[in-house]
């Protein structure tokens, strides 16, 4: 999968999604004021819309983007075991060779510093980029080196050694694979709970029998 999708980008583009600009010139994503945002997870978004009745218009933009396979609504969710409390208004879906950023700026000289650095927490959503050093930026594990000996030493650092650039992320995983043996495969050591095939949310289940054994 090499083709990076932005609905954030899409979403503010459009006057969904609303950005705080901090003194330091960084835009940081304004959950409370944005019509709309979407939580990326590899090949799967999770939109929040505000108003019920902007889900249909949110819902038809996330589906003319080139990648987006397919956006799950209410009746959508509920088919595939999403329809939870905690999950979003609507769940995008990318196609095979496509995955979703978080990036919500328009411009990489207004991402907030952390964008750089490994940070799962105030990303609003996975960064696999996170897993690469940045390939563009010289001397760059000379970098992170420097700052975990300024680490080691008591003083304040800033690991920024990671890309904004999505395409150096070559794979990515999360829709349904197209054919049954491309899925996940369950290994357990209790031949008792063998079986053909199992939905992935059975796992939970599964989980707890053994801890209940």
């Amino acid at each position: 999968a090499c083709r990076p999708l932005h609905p954030n980008r899409v979403l503010r583009e459009a006057g969904l999604l609303s950005a705080l600009e901090t003194p330091l010139g960084w835009e940081l994503l304004d959950f409370g004021e944005s019509r709309a945002f979407a939580v990326a997870d590899h090949q799967v978004a999770h939109v929040y819309v505000k108003h019920r009745e902007d889900r249909e218009p949110v819902a038809a933009i996330l589906r003319s983007m080139n990648g987006v396979e397919r956006v799950l609504d209410d009746a959508g969710k509920a088919e595939f075991g999403l329809d939870h409390e905690r999950a979003g208004d609507l769940v995008a879906v990318a196609e095979r060779d496509a995955w979703f950023t978080y990036y919500y700026w328009l411009d990489d000289a207004r991402a907030p510093d952390f964008a750089r650095t490994v940070d799962i927490h105030r990303k609003p959503g996975y960064d696999p980029a996170e897993l690469f050093f940045d390939p563009a930026r010289p001397l760059v594990r000379l970098r992170a080196a420097w700052a975990l000996a300024r680490k080691a030493l008591g003083f304040r650092y800033l690991m920024d050694v990671i890309s904004l650039d999505p395409t150096i992320v070559r794979g990515t995983h999360g829709r349904l694979p197209d054919r049954a043996e491309e899925g996940p495969v369950a290994i357990c050591s209790e031949a008792r709970f063998s079986r053909e095939k199992m939905a992935m949310t059975d796992i939970f289940s599964l989980a707890l029998d053994l801890l209940d054994r």
